[in-house]
């Protein structure tokens, strides 16, 4: 995979998340990886951990463009 190449410029990232509540409030971004497979390595090495075990099917992925704007609408504050 051209993507583990050191020096290699990368387009895009695996970016891994864990989702845990009742309603899937807590949102926590576990790391970023250079390939799916890394990605995949990392649920597997934390999945029996404290928190991760209780809710093992909580862990999604997904590849994340580098060097684009990702949030390009602004926002609001509402008080």
């Amino acid at each position: 995979m051209t993507q583990n190449v050191p020096g290699f410029a990368m387009d895009s990232v695996y970016l891994l998340w864990h989702i845990h509540g009742v309603r899937d409030e807590h949102h926590v971004l576990i790391g970023a990886y250079r390939s799916e497979e890394d990605a995949k390595a990392a649920i597997e090495r934390l999945k029996t951990k404290n928190g991760f075990s209780e809710t093992p099917d909580g862990f999604f992925y997904e590849p994340y463009e580098l060097n684009r704007d990702h949030w390009v609408d602004g926002f609001i504050m509402v008080d």
